[in-house]
């Protein structure tokens, strides 16, 4: 007994009634309680559909909808015909307007955020994560790159791989490390200094080019003891404002000590990791000097 009419309201046919369910229906005399989801039919008679649309011709209406859709998480493109509210036949639709198509994929972005539509690979994760460090230890001309900036300057960093989209697979191919490249300061000039100010690699002692960590509050390097002898200091980044926090590892690669002081941990802490950890590691270098000590990246050959 439930209908919809062509204003787009809900109805109910009452109990009892004799009209045939399903099908049309022109209905002289309805009403809605106060507080119902829907109205009452009072007084109705079934028709065919053919006589709705002569009765409703001036609401017949044919359009191309395009939008994303949440369900299938994807853009959905048909022609529909409708009377009023009520739908009466759909088909898909091969070639949106992609005028429509661009403002769905932003919809979608929107809906789902751009780290769920976009592919983020090491390599786009990571510059993105050098950008935020800058953007919270500098600020100025570095850009907010949080999901929600990102999503404010879609339309700046996203283009033009974002008009030529047609679908969500066509937004996970998008080249996001080099999408991000468009906000980096360019005008300023300060873009350049990208690699200065937040190196994606910093060279140790033993010569190993070790990556530096942005991704928590403070960047981190974390690299093999027996690589930092005779380093008396990590280098601070962004013109020296932060520190890096240095992660010592042990020869297997587990965390032995952290410090954001490297001449102060030789001094009080080394002694303590060096008796800890020299009988489990014999073949490796463990210096009463470390400060002095020639820096490795390989154990001692076997006698």
């Amino acid at each position: 007994g439930a209908y919809l009419m062509a204003s787009g309201t809900a109805a109910q046919v009452q109990g009892g009634s004799r009209l045939p369910a399903g099908g049309w229906l022109a209905i002289a005399v309805a009403d809605r309680p106060a507080g119902s989801p829907s109205a009452r039919v009072l007084r109705a008679v079934a028709i065919d559909e053919a006589t709705a649309r002569r009765a409703g011709g001036p609401l017949l209406d044919g359009r191309e909808e395009v939008g994303w859709s949440t369900r299938q998480r994807e853009v959905t493109a048909r022609r529909v015909e409708t009377l009023g509210a009520v739908e009466l036949a759909a088909a898909p639709l091969t070639a949106p307007d992609p005028a429509l198509v661009r403002e769905a994929l932003l919809t979608g972005l929107e809906r789902e955020g751009v780290g769920a539509l976009l592919s983020w690979p090491p390599a786009a994760a990571g510059l993105r994560e050098r950008l935020a460090f800058l953007h919270r230890t500098l600020g100025g001309v570095w850009p907010d790159v949080s999901d929600a900036a990102l999503l404010t300057s879609a339309e700046q960093w996203l283009e033009p791989e974002l008009s030529r989209a047609r679908r969500r697979a066509d937004l996970e191919r998008i080249d996001t490390a080099a999408a991000l490249q468009r906000l980096l300061p360019w005008a300023s000039g300060q873009a350049g200094r990208l690699e200065e100010l937040a190196p994606e690699r910093i060279t140790v002692p033993s010569g190993s080019r070790i990556r530096v960590d942005y991704s928590g509050d403070r960047p981190v390097l974390a690299v093999k003891l027996q690589e930092l002898f005779g380093w008396d200091a990590a280098p601070a980044l962004a013109d020296g404002r932060a520190p890096l926090t240095v992660h010592l590892l042990s020869p297997a690669g587990r965390p032995a000590a952290v410090t954001g002081d490297l001449a102060a941990f030789w001094r009080e802490g080394y002694r303590a990791v060096r008796a800890d950890l020299r009988g489990r590691y014999p073949r490796h270098p463990w210096p009463e000097d470390p400060t002095t000590a020639e820096p490795t990246r390989r154990a001692n050959p076997r006698k």
